[in-house]
């Protein structure tokens, strides 16, 4: 099999935990760099990284790497690369991409140098002066930072985040890579009881009940690369195979519950879709009065920001009042994620630890509450 080198795009904070997944997948020579993670391998490993990874965004295979400060640097820097080996005669080879601190700044114009560049590496390759681009969709990306280009091809067509499962989200979903990686930093396995009192659509749950039952996230989706003409269709069911072959069974204490009736019937449904149903409880409940549904256990929730769903004060009250609800729950550990600066204060105790995070475009705090000795303010 051909050998290719890969980036995976992630969200910033996580690209330890992608890095950590590839190489539990047994993927070669990944290096973890800011907002991405950096892999070798081959088509295997190309469906094994779309179908089995939890944090990444998408998988992009590296075409080029080249430094360009004009336009003309630019087309030159794309017309050497041998599109060719995979963009066939009729393949749709839309582009986009983005600039950062570079001479080359408007990404329209970067966009149409390099649509022009490749078109014409592909029409002499082939042939013809018109490329059809009535096949598969061979999605073409560039990045150009501090002048450096990097040239890639999107194997993975949505982003890894779109599961399958969610046919819609409440007002404020949580991105399913970001609940993920949550619930990883919990090192939640499957054994312990675990709770979100704010389930809203059911994300946190459910990404907890795919890492219980080690069933990986992309089994039921598609990628763009299964439609590329140069890979072989037989390792996608190959590594999907391998995939169900790993998955574990068992009973789990899974719970979900949210004040909103709504967001439990779309939770509900949500987990049919995944298939886990039969796995995760759902039940309405206001997180600040009902009981505790064990003894022990994590809890781990993203409630309401002020700057996403509530006014600040509403949020900063609900913090308060989640807090003097938890204050006796020692043997419960709690994993918070808000971008209300002062939650310690409001929730009248500090964390153990805290991991920075992004929610989207908002920065995050992650509150680890995993030492119940810890003094309460």
């Amino acid at each position: 099999m051909n050998r290719f080198e890969f980036s995976v795009p992630t969200l910033f904070g996580l690209e330890g935990l992608a890095g950590d997944e590839l190489r539990r997948l047994n993927i070669e020579n990944v290096r973890v760099e800011n907002g991405r993670v950096l892999f070798s391998g081959d088509e295997t490993a190309l469906a094994k990284a779309n179908i089995c990874l939890r944090t990444g965004e998408r998988v992009l295979l590296v075409l080029a790497d080249f430094k360009a400060t004009s336009f003309e640097e630019l087309f030159q820097g794309v017309y050497r690369t041998n599109l060719e080996d995979f963009i066939p005669k009729d393949g749709n080879f839309p582009v986009k991409g983005h600039c950062l601190n570079s001479q080359l700044m408007s990404v329209p114009d970067c966009q149409a140098i390099v649509k022009k560049a490749a078109s014409k590496r592909l029409g002499e390759k082939y042939g013809v002066s018109w490329l059809p681009e009535t096949g598969a969709k061979y999605q073409l990306q560039f990045s150009i930072m501090n002048d450096r280009v990097q040239l890639y091809l999107d194997t993975s067509g949505p982003g890894l985040h779109k599961r399958g499962y969610r046919a819609q989200g409440n007002d404020a979903p949580l991105r399913e890579t970001l609940a993920a990686a949550m619930v990883t930093l919990t090192r939640y396995r499957g054994r312990e009881f675990i709770w979100d009192p704010f389930c809203g659509s059911g994300t946190i749950p459910i990404e907890a009940a795919l890492i219980a039952k080690n069933k990986a996230p992309g089994m039921y989706r598609r990628f763009s690369a299964e439609a590329f003409a140069w890979m072989d269709p037989a390792v996608w069911g190959q590594v999907r195979a391998e995939a169900k072959d790993k998955e574990f069974k068992g009973n789990y204490r899974i719970l979900g519950s949210d004040n909103d009736p709504k967001c439990i019937s779309l939770a509900m449904a949500n987990a049919r879709k995944a298939g886990l149903g039969d796995l995760i409880t759902f039940q309405d409940g206001d997180a600040t009065k009902m009981s505790l549904p064990a003894s022990e256990g994590i809890l781990i929730c993203n409630p309401p920001y002020g700057q996403r769903m509530l006014e600040q004060k509403s949020a900063q009250r609900l913090y308060s009042d989640l807090g003097r609800h938890l204050r006796y729950a020692n043997d419960w550990k709690k994993y918070i994620i808000t971008s209300e600066p002062e939650f310690e204060h409001y929730f009248g105790q500090r964390a153990t630890k805290k991991r920075k995070l992004y929610n989207g475009m908002i920065k995050c705090d992650y509150y680890m509450y995993t030492d119940n000795t810890r003094k309460k303010k």
